[in-house]
């Protein structure tokens, strides 16, 4: 797994060159908000159950046909299947956060991902509104906290839900 700071010297090493003033720019954006990423990953990790309940109640009551019989978060083992996953990308997420990098979330999460969804019929529109739930959740929770900037955070709840539109079931 890669972080800002490997993927940057990474690219720059791979050219043979030395890192110029964009680079050094992009690091120092990097560092300078680094604190504010560990506490929007702390506040992730110590209300992780509490933002997925919080962004499932909303998707299901915008979605209730998910929980219907027929719908895909209907019974007990459905429901939980799409409770596990929306912690499983809260989790990548945290990580993504932490690193300044979406590459965990290709490497971990989205490859493969598709042709899993694909092939048990899961509804992408539905997932991908739980994602932007979570993500309204820990931007709220990061304003709450005091964190001025968290634009930050868009960034790899977005990824995910642009990879996850891209899918076409």
């Amino acid at each position: 797994m890669r972080d800002a700071v490997g993927s940057l010297i990474g690219t720059y090493d791979i050219t043979g060159r030395y890192l110029d003033q964009g680079a050094l720019d992009r690091l120092k954006a990097y560092f300078a908000q680094g604190e504010a990423r560990t506490q929007v990953a702390t506040l992730i990790n110590a209300n992780a159950a509490e933002i997925v309940q919080q962004a499932s109640l909303r998707l299901f009551d915008a979605v209730p046909e998910l929980l219907r019989p027929g719908g895909n978060a209907y019974t007990t083992r459905r429901y939980s299947a799409c409770l596990r996953d929306m912690d499983y990308y809260l989790r990548y997420v945290s990580y993504a956060l932490v690193a300044g990098t979406n590459d965990v979330l290709d490497e971990r999460v989205l490859q493969g991902l598709r042709e899993t969804y694909n092939s048990l019929g899961v509804p992408i529109g539905p997932t991908v509104r739980g994602i932007q739930f979570m993500k309204e959740a820990v931007k709220a929770m990061a304003a709450e906290a005091g964190i001025g900037d968290s634009s930050f955070v868009d960034e790899p709840f977005d990824h995910l839900s642009r990879d996850f539109s891209e899918i076409s079931i």
